[in-house]
């Protein structure tokens, strides 16, 4: 019904455009930011869990922060250990040498001077066995433990293995030597006990360097799949969004035609009554 004191037609076309081009800017939005899900207000639900997993991801990040400063802290005293181990097979090699019966005193002097240059050198490597002040080593730590999931509630604990001098794995005395063919063969048993423990200590620190690395590879996927999962909640489709976007000029332009076809009979009817 045509009216001149209320013009319906334009009343509706003009609500009918308002809902399109609020609609339209919420895709045009969508768009430019890549979100279907940019604050709480487009989808409180969806945007609280999309936060929870991001924090998520982020205590992850500190996670394998700890996990990659604690392998470093083995991979240098998994090098120390290696370095020492060589040293020892040197310092059975000296010793055997002068157990020679046969060995002058000059010589056998010359041997164990080599000896304590060598011992010695063990001493120094496992002091600088360190890493951002932590050494596995020296007997200061009986263990480190790495973060392992995203509250702190689980740690990986990687065991020292002390090798100091005169222990239980590096059973040769700090102030080992020989003056004599028999001292020197008196060392060999000790040497070779050394050289064993110490093989099965790096293989401990093997094994825990390893399960870091395990652990490290696990946490970055879990990661990713957690980064995957936030994307389906929040990432706008592109393509339907473009095709949304589209269809939306398209009514828009509609709309506003609609809205001056019935502006145009308004002004008709008061040009009838002479207005």
């Amino acid at each position: 019904m045509n009216s001149i004191n209320t013009n319906v037609g334009a009343m509706q076309a003009l609500q009918m455009l308002n809902a399109t081009s609020k609609e339209l800017n919420a895709t045009q939005a969508r768009i430019s930011s890549g979100l279907k899900i940019a604050s709480a207000k487009d989808d409180a639900s969806g945007w609280v869990m999309a936060q929870g997993q991001r924090a998520q991801i982020r205590a992850l990040d500190a996670v394998k922060e700890s996990l990659s400063r604690n392998g470093s802290v083995v991979d240098v005293a998994m090098t120390a250990g290696e370095s020492i181990s060589d040293l020892l097979m040197e310092l059975k090699e000296k010793a055997l040498a002068a157990s020679d019966p046969s060995l002058n005193t000059t010589a056998r002097r010359a041997l164990n001077d080599d000896f304590v240059a060598i011992r010695n050198q063990i001493a120094q490597s496992i002091r600088n066995a360190t890493f951002n002040g932590v050494n596995l080593l020296n007997g200061s730590r009986t263990s480190i433990a790495a973060l392992a999931n995203a509250d702190g509630s689980d740690t990986l604990t990687v065991m020292a293995q002390n090798l100091s001098l005169g222990g239980s794995i590096l059973t040769l005395s700090s102030g080992a030597g020989f003056a004599s063919a028999m001292s020197a063969q008196g060392l060999i048993a000790t040497l070779d006990s050394s050289i064993s423990n110490i093989s099965v200590a790096m293989a401990r620190l093997g094994a825990s360097s390893r399960a870091l690395d395990r652990h490290t590879t696990f946490i970055g996927k879990l990661q990713d799949t957690l980064e995957v999962n936030v994307g389906r909640l929040v990432d706008a489709d592109m393509a339907k969004e473009s095709s949304k976007l589209q269809a939306l000029q398209l009514k828009q332009q509609l709309a506003i035609q609609t809205l001056s076809v019935a502006n145009r009979s308004q002004s008709f009817l008061l040009q009838l009554f002479g207005r």
